[in-house]
Formats: structure tokens, C-alpha cells, sequence
């Protein structure tokens, strides 16, 4: 349990504990390590032309601030990725798969959902829980500690709001090339 497992608990507040299939993490996941949160800083050469600076203080020392609204806009995802029929999002930090989207909707709508909401908007068949978890204040972080955003529920159900400079790595096998 974490700490603020047993703050909330002690108060006699609720956790919040996301519905099926949200696989739920604690605050150990976000503790220091070699480098902030995470054992290794952001790739040198995030998809996108994501700012790595930008990245690697959202990605491992920050808890609760992210991308400026519409940065996503500002990069080259729409005009590399606006005709693929589905992309992986790999975590910064270690070029693990963290998310795969669009699933259950087509790419239009994927990009219309994330230009309402300002960034790029994930609902839970597109996440991969292997590596990804919520914690109960609803950060969502991988589980090598890069924090990614958060759950943000809505009428439809979960809704990961997800920083684009998080999720721009290149795949393990990929980290060298552009």
C-alpha cells in the first residue's frame, strides 16, 4: 500500500479504483531512482521531432504538470501518422509499447477526440497493460516509473490523457535509427 494509499485510507476518503480491465499500481512504481523517476533519461531521437528537454522533464521529474494543450499539433505526428491504420506508442524512457490506437474506432475519430481534449486521448482496449498502470490519484505511469499523464473518466469511460513527448520512443529494437 502506498502512502497515499494510507493517507486516504487513514481520512476515511475513497481510492480511486478504475473499473475492469484498468490495472491499478502504487506509489512505490514513481519512486527515485537513477534518473528521477526513471533508471534512464528520455531517447535521443523521439518519433515526432518531440522535444527530448521537454520529455525528459515530463517523463522523469514530474508528478502533475504535462505538454502544453495542442503541442502534439505542433509536431510531425498528423502528417506522419494521420493514413496509418494503427500506431504503437512506445514508452521515452525504455521503448516499451505502451499504447496501440485506434482500436475499436477509426483513426478520424482517435484524432478528433484528441484535438477536443488537447492530447492525445487513449480509452482502455489501446492500452497495453503489460506496462502501463494507474495509480489511485489517477496518474497514469509506465511500470519502469516514466510518468505519462492521466485518467480522466468521462461518459464514455476511462480516458488515458496522454503526453505525446511520453509515449514518442522509438521500439527497443529501434532506439538508434530515425
Amino acid at each position: 500500500m502506498g502512502i497515499l494509499d494510507s493517507i486516504l485510507g487513514g481520512l476515511g476518503l475513497p481510492r480511486n479504483n478504475y473499473p475492469d480491465p484498468c490495472v491499478m499500481g502504487d506509489e512505490s512504481i514513481m519512486s527515485k531512482k537513477a534518473h528521477g523517476t526513471s533508471e534512464t533519461p528520455v531517447q535521443s531521437n523521439l518519433r515526432w521531432n518531440c522535444d527530448q528537454k521537454t520529455a525528459d522533464n515530463i517523463c522523469n521529474f514530474n508528478r502533475h504538470y504535462a505538454e502544453y494543450r495542442g503541442y502534439w499539433e505542433s509536431t510531425t505526428f498528423l502528417e506522419e501518422e494521420a493514413a496509418t491504420a494503427e500506431i504503437t506508442f512506445y514508452d521515452s524512457n525504455t521503448g516499451k509499447p505502451l499504447f496501440v490506437a485506434p482500436r475499436g474506432r477509426s483513426m478520424l475519430d482517435f484524432i478528433k477526440e484528441t484535438k477536443s481534449h488537447g492530447w492525445p486521448s487513449f480509452r482502455d482496449s489501446e492500452v497495453i497493460w503489460d506496462d502501463v498502470r494507474v495509480l489511485p490519484g489517477g496518474e497514469a505511469v509506465s511500470t519502469d516509473g516514466t510518468h505519462l499523464g492521466h485518467n480522466l473518466p468521462d461518459a464514455m469511460g476511462n480516458r488515458y490523457c496522454i503526453n505525446l513527448v511520453s509515449v514518442a520512443g522509438r521500439p527497443l529494437d529501434d532506439k538508434e535509427s530515425d
